[in-house]
């Protein structure tokens, strides 16, 4: 089976091929981060590298976009939307939230988080796990807030 990062170099290539310009200048775009932050990093291209990359990079997107509806700009705000469901596509599936509510609750207690102050150990745990790729962070942060006084 392909690599995220192998999968999105051939879509690089058929792009190109079918003069989709758009589609491979945010892929290119996508290809360019990976490999800044494997140079940056000193590592070789893995899918959690790509994946890391990926969801950096939705992110961002998703704020400009936020930033762009506040200022009135619907054509920028498409335009993020659009590249955030192409970019969305090499990104695995979240975990859904029954099983991301059990991990939250088993990471309080095995860090013995008892206050807000502690959320910090309990992120720790969380990043630990091996399901840490699949899991957003900031969505995460909000939900053990609300589990802990």
């Amino acid at each position: 089976m392909a690599t995220i990062y192998e999968t999105l170099r051939a879509d690089i290539i058929t792009a190109v091929k079918a003069r989709d310009t758009v589609i491979a200048t945010i892929l290119r775009t996508a290809d360019a981060a990976i490999q800044r932050a494997s140079m940056d990093l000193s590592k070789p291209i893995d899918d959690a590298l790509a994946t890391a990359s990926l969801r950096k990079a939705v992110k961002n997107l998703t704020d400009a976009k936020a930033e762009f509806a506040q200022g009135g700009r619907a054509d920028l705000v498409a335009a993020n939307e659009a590249e955030i469901r192409i970019l969305e596509k090499y990104l695995p599936a979240g975990l859904d939230s029954a099983k991301l509510e059990a991990l939250i609750a088993e990471a309080i207690q095995e860090t013995g988080a008892t206050t807000k102050k502690d959320m910090g150990k309990v992120i720790g745990a969380l990043k630990k796990r091996p399901e840490a790729g699949l899991i957003d962070f900031g969505a995460v942060s909000k939900l053990v807030q609300a589990k802990l006084p």
